[in-house]
C-alpha cells in the first residue's frame, strides 16, 4: 500500500469513530430525562467538517425530537477540534494570514477565506485580556524591563511603536513574562501606568529591577515601588561609553574598560577607572561628556550585592533574548493593521517561547540563599 491508500485508510478509521462516538452520545440522550419519552433515532444527515489532514465528509445522527445536540461537533459547526489550533500555531510561528490560507491549499486541499482564518486568531483575544489581568506574586526579587520596536498602522499612518515587555524572576528562580505593553512613547507617566499595573495585580514588592536606561522609568519606580533598587544594564553602559571612541579604538577600549564594570568593591573600582584614564584611550574621554564617568559611581547597586546575584543582574540578556526571538516571527510582517493585531501575535509567539523555559538556573539555586540574607523578611518564598 503506498503512502496515498494508507491516509485513505486513516480517513476511513477517523469517520468510522466520529459516527461512533456521535451514535453514542445520541444513546445517551435519549436515555436522559432530556430526550424526552418516545422520541427515538430518526436517520442521518451528511455534514462536511474541516481536520487536520482535510476535509472529512460524516454522518451525523438525528432524534425525531430535534433535541440532540452533539457535544463532539456542535450544530453548525464546520471545524473538528484541532483544526483551529493549527492555524494558531502556523499564525503565532510568522505566518501571515495569505500564507496559511496558502499552506492549508496546498497541504490539506482546504480552500479558506483570509477572513475565517483572522475569525479563528481573533477568537486568542479574549485569552490574552485575561492573561494581562490575571494576579501576580507580592514580591519578585527581579524584574527585567525593555523595549522592542515595531511598525504598527494608526489613522492612516505607519509608526514605529514600543513594545514593553517585563521578564519577573520569582523566589524559585521560574521566570514569568508578567505584561506587555504597547506605547508611541516612553516617559515618567507611561511607566507609571505600568507600575500601577503590577501593583494593582498583586506585587507589592520588588526587589531589584533591571533596565537599559529607558526614560522616565527611575522616577516612576521610585513613586510606586521606592524601596526597589533599579540597576542599569552593564552591558549597555559599556557600548555607551564605546561612542566617544573611534571605530578603531573600539576592540581595545571594551577590553580596558570592562574591568572596571567587574569590580569586586568601590575602591578596586575607582582604581581601575584611574588606571583607564592614566592610558591614552581613556584620556580621550573627558568628564563633561560623560563617556566613562557616567556609569563608575561607587554607589552602583551591582557594587553592594555578591557575585551570585551580580551575574543575575549584570545585564538585560534574558529578556533580550525573548526580543530575539520575537524579531525573528515578526520581521516578515513589515507592519501591524492595528495594536491588536501585534498584541495578538506577541501574545501567542511569548506563549510558545516561554513554553520551552526551565525551572531555575544553577546560578539562581547559589543566588537565591544570597538574596535570602541580603533582604531579609522581603525575600519570602510565597506560594503561587
Amino acid at each position: 500500500m503506498d503512502a496515498a491508500g494508507v491516509e485513505a485508510v486513516f480517513q476511513k478509521l477517523k469517520k468510522a469513530v466520529i459516527e461512533r462516538a456521535l451514535g453514542a452520545e445520541l444513546g445517551v440522550h435519549l436515555a436522559s430525562p432530556e430526550g424526552g419519552r418516545g422520541n427515538h433515532r430518526n436517520g442521518r444527515s451528511g455534514k462536511t467538517v474541516l481536520t487536520d489532514e482535510g476535509p472529512l465528509r460524516i454522518d451525523v445522527p438525528r432524534d425525531r425530537a430535534g433535541s440532540f445536540a452533539p457535544q463532539l461537533i456542535p450544530k453548525h459547526e464546520r471545524r473538528f477540534a484541532g483544526f483551529d489550533d493549527r492555524i494558531i500555531s502556523m499564525y503565532a510561528r510568522g505566518m501571515s494570514v495569505r500564507e496559511i490560507q496558502g499552506h492549508l491549499a496546498e497541504m490539506y486541499a482546504v480552500d479558506v477565506s483570509p477572513e475565517f482564518i483572522s475569525a479563528v486568531t481573533d477568537e486568542v483575544m479574549a485569552e490574552v485580556g485575561a492573561w494581562q489581568t490575571r494576579p501576580l506574586e507580592p514580591m519578585y526579587p527581579v524584574v527585567f524591563f525593555d523595549a522592542l520596536r515595531v511598525k504598527i498602522r494608526e489613522d492612516g499612518v505607519v509608526r514605529n511603536k514600543a513594545v514593553y515587555l517585563a521578564l519577573g524572576v520569582l523566589p524559585d528562580g521560574t521566570r514569568d513574562i508578567l505584561g506587555l505593553w504597547i506605547e508611541n512613547t516612553e516617559g515618567a507617566k507611561f511607566w507609571m501606568k505600568v507600575f500601577n499595573d503590577l501593583k494593582t495585580r498583586g506585587t507589592q514588592d520588588i526587589l531589584i529591577g533591571v533596565a537599559d536606561g529607558l526614560k522616565g522609568l527611575p522616577e516612576a519606580l521610585e513613586a510606586v515601588f521606592p524601596a526597589t533598587t533599579l540597576q542599569t544594564c552593564i552591558v549597555h553602559l559599556i557600548r555607551n561609553s564605546l561612542d566617544f571612541a573611534s571605530w578603531k579604538d573600539r576592540k581595545a577600549l571594551a577590553a580596558a574598560i570592562k574591568p572596571i564594570y567587574t569590580a569586586p568593591s568601590a575602591g578596586s573600582r575607582r582604581s581601575r577607572t584611574g588606571r583607564v584614564r592614566a592610558r591614552p584611550l581613556g584620556a580621550a574621554l573627558p568628564d563633561r561628556r560623560r563617556g566613562l564617568a557616567a556609569s563608575v559611581e561607587p554607589g552602583d547597586p551591582v557594587l553592594r550585592v555578591p557575585p551570585e546575584v551580580r551575574r543575575i543582574i549584570y545585564t538585560t540578556n534574558a529578556i533580550e533574548s525573548v526580543h530575539s526571538r520575537l524579531r525573528k516571527i515578526i520581521k516578515s510582517r513589515g507592519h501591524f493593521p492595528s495594536d491588536e493585531a501585534a498584541t495578538k501575535l506577541i501574545w501567542l509567539a511569548l506563549r510558545n517561547i516561554t513554553a520551552d523555559w526551565k525551572r531555575a538556573s544553577k546560578e539562581w539555586k547559589s543566588a537565591m540563599n544570597q538574596f535570602a540574607i541580603l533582604y531579609g523578611d522581603r525575600f519570602t518564598l510565597a506560594p503561587r
